[in-house]
């Protein structure tokens, strides 16, 4: 009997704590708000680190529209300038100035041959794209998310999400392919008030976890959120002008 009456007074110290913990869909839905706010515009840079001691580093401006949609403008390097990537809901296409004509691209493209896809950068919607559940954690103070494609167009098969408990922020992140294996993993640092009330992460350090000697880091250099833009801007038609 004694034993009875302790374990039902564990079970009702712990209920109202179990009661207040997120579930899955509440955490990514956080993630995503974090990452990849509905509307926005901001200076962005990208440096790449190769196995050959090289670096090279992308300028960029990003424009997030209404219903989805996203476009980029390089401003430097040389090489790239002119360049500009567009997304509209599944489809994505990169505009080669000397060319004049945009070419498609898919998700799991390396964005301007670095460490990020194409996903990574321009599509930021895992409440879409992946299934989640909640898993322990390993990483003190954190929840941790294991999430599953929904469907073979996604960016990588399987994820695993370490987020803040304090604020839900991203702190971890790792990505594996269809065998299972770990093709990357991203650090998420320096986090920064970037427009009132939102905060986030300003720089990801993705690593290469096939050529250990590989990493790519994404810098938010400014941000503004809730930016108009017309319609116009997120078409075919209007690249390179």
């Amino acid at each position: 009997m004694r034993a009875f009456t302790l374990a039902l007074m564990t079970l009702l110290v712990a209920g109202p704590a179990l009661a207040g913990e997120p579930t899955a869909e509440e955490l990514l839905a956080k993630y995503d708000s974090v990452m990849g706010p509905s509307t926005f515009e901001s200076e962005v840079e990208m440096t790449a680190f190769r196995e050959d001691g090289s670096s090279r580093t992308y300028v960029m401006k990003m424009l997030r529209g209404e219903n989805d949609k996203f476009r980029i403008w390089f401003k430097g390097p040389a090489s790239v300038k002119g360049q500009e990537m567009l997304r509209v809901g599944d489809n994505m296409w990169v505009y080669l100035p000397n060319l004049k004509r945009a070419t498609r691209v898919a998700n799991r493209d390396s964005f301007q041959g670095g460490d990020f896809n194409n996903a990574d950068v321009m599509r930021v919607n895992y409440t879409q794209d992946y299934a989640a559940k909640v898993v322990a954690s390993d990483v003190p103070d954190t929840w941790a998310l294991e999430l599953k494609a929904k469907s073979a167009e996604t960016a990588y098969d399987a994820i695993k999400l370490w987020l803040r408990k304090k604020d839900g922020q991203p702190v971890r992140g790792e990505y594996y392919g269809t065998s299972g294996q770990m093709l990357r993993s991203a650090d998420f640092k320096d986090y920064e008030e970037l427009d009132k009330g939102y905060t986030r992460p300003t720089k990801v350090v993705m690593r290469n976890e096939l050529v250990k000697a590989r990493r790519s880091e994404l810098v938010i250099k400014k941000m503004k959120l809730g930016v108009e833009a017309p319609a116009q801007r997120f078409t075919q038609s209007n690249l390179g002008r």
